[in-house]
């Protein structure tokens, strides 16, 4: 068998590999973006519950273990 038949067998099955690799980037992008529109979904939730939370926007300065803010609220 000649050098250039063998290496048409090669490129033949090889070509089989690379559309088994292109599909699977394919489905990787489907998943990538099926994620990427749960997280917006799940941000903007987030960001809908901030908001009846706190309905001028405003969060604040909020500190954890904030000794003046709790000597005010009466817990310390």
């Amino acid at each position: 068998m000649s050098f250039g038949r063998l290496m048409e067998i090669y490129q033949f099955f090889w070509m089989f590999e690379s559309h088994a690799q292109q599909r699977l980037s394919w489905e990787d992008a489907a998943e990538a973006r099926l994620a990427r529109m749960r997280a917006e979904a799940q941000a903007a939730a987030q960001l809908r519950a901030m908001l009846i939370a706190h309905p001028s926007g405003s969060l604040g300065h909020a500190r954890l273990n904030d000794r003046e803010a709790l000597r005010r609220a009466g817990l310390l």
